[in-house]
C-alpha cells in the first residue's frame, strides 16, 4: 500500500471527504481543485485508487497539500468497499462524497455544513446538482427532491437525492455503512432504502455541483441497474410483507425499461436523467466556475 500522508494536520477536520477513483483520466484534475477551492477549508480529502489501469493520478502530481491522502493498494473492490474504508479512517465531524470526474461549487462544503450544523437531526444531505457533458457543457439536471416527506414519497421507485452530493453526520455512515457485496450501480439506493424510516433527509434547493454524463448510458447497462434496483426494492417488501410496495415496483420498473428503451431506440442524449433546461441564472453561475484547470 502506498499512503501519502506527509504533513497531515494534528487536529481533527471538520468534513472528511471521500474520492475512490478508477480510471478518471484527465477529469481528476478539476475534481480534486474543486475541493481545494472551497470556502470552507476545514477538511480531509481521502483519494482511493481502486486499481486503475490509467495514470490518472500523474494529473494531480504537482498538487502539495497536506490535507490530500492518497491510497494505492492495487486492487478493485468497488465504489461501497472504498467508501466504507473511508468511513472508517474518516476524522471528520461530517462525511462528504466526490465523483472522480464532477466539480463541487466553490461554496458546496459551507453551505451543507451551515445547514447540518443548525439542523441537528438531520442526518444526510444532498444538493442538487447540472449535468455537464464530457466537454463541460451544462445540459440539464439531476432529477432531485428537497424535503425528507419528498424524497421518501414513493421508495419503490427509488429516491431522487444525488449521491456525488451527500453529506452526512459521520456518526450515521458509520452506524449503517454501505453493503458489501453492493448491488451494481445502486450503493446509495440500498442504503437510503434501508435507512429512510429512522433518518431524517434532505437536499439544498440550490445547485452546488456539476454531475458529468456521458452522451447516454448501454441499454444493458441500465437494464442491469433496474435490474438490481428491483431486487433491492422486492427484498425490501418481503421483509416488511408489503404487496403493494412490491407491485408497485415491478410496475416502475417496467415503466423505466419501456423508457429506456425509447431513448435508446430513438438515441436520446444524456438518457436517462435528462430533466429540464439550464435556466439563464444557473447558466451564468456555471460559466462563472474555474473548471478548466
Amino acid at each position: 500500500m502506498v499512503k501519502n500522508n506527509n504533513n497531515l494536520k494534528s487536529v481533527d477536520p471538520l468534513v472528511t471527504v471521500a474520492m475512490p477513483i478508477y480510471n478518471a483520466g484527465k477529469y481528476l484534475r478539476p475534481a480534486v481543485l474543486s475541493i481545494m477551492q472551497q470556502t470552507l477549508t476545514d477538511w480531509e480529502l481521502y483519494i482511493i485508487d481502486d486499481g486503475s489501469t490509467d495514470d490518472a493520478l500523474s494529473y494531480i502530481a504537482d498538487v502539495q497539500d497536506s490535507r490530500i491522502i492518497i491510497i494505492k493498494d492495487g486492487q478493485n473492490k468497488g465504489l461501497a468497499a472504498r467508501l466504507n474504508e473511508v468511513i472508517n479512517l474518516a476524522k471528520g465531524r461530517y462525511f462528504a462524497r466526490m465523483d472522480q470526474d464532477d466539480f463541487s461549487y466553490p461554496d458546496r462544503f459551507l453551505k451543507q455544513v451551515d445547514v447540518l450544523e443548525v439542523n441537528l437531526d438531520l442526518d444526510l444531505l444532498a444538493t442538487r446538482a447540472i449535468k455537464i457533458s464530457m466537454e463541460d457543457e451544462p445540459v440539464g439536471y439531476l432529477p432531485s427532491s428537497l424535503s425528507h416527506a419528498e424524497i421518501t414519497a414513493a421508495p419503490w421507485r427509488g429516491f431522487y437525492m444525488p449521491h456525488p452530493t451527500w453529506m452526512g453526520r459521520l456518526q450515521w455512515f458509520k452506524k449503517n455503512h454501505y453493503a458489501e457485496p453492493a448491488p451494481y450501480l445502486s450503493e446509495d439506493q440500498e442504503l437510503l432504502l434501508r435507512t429512510f424510516e429512522e433518518s431524517n433527509f434532505a437536499c439544498l434547493e440550490e445547485v452546488c455541483l456539476a454531475y458529468r454524463v456521458r452522451d447516454g448510458v448501454g441499454f444493458s447497462k441500465l437494464a442491469k441497474i433496474r435490474y438490481h434496483q428491483l431486487c433491492i426494492q422486492l427484498s425490501y417488501a418481503r421483509n416488511k410483507k408489503l404487496i403493494n410496495f412490491a407491485l408497485l415496483a415491478i410496475s416502475f420498473f417496467t415503466f423505466k425499461v419501456m423508457n429506456d428503451c425509447y431513448t435508446t431506440i430513438f438515441r436520446i442524449k444524456y438518457a436517462p436523467h435528462a430533466v429540464g433546461d439550464i435556466d439563464g441564472k444557473e447558466l451564468i453561475r456555471f460559466k462563472q466556475l474555474p473548471i478548466h484547470f
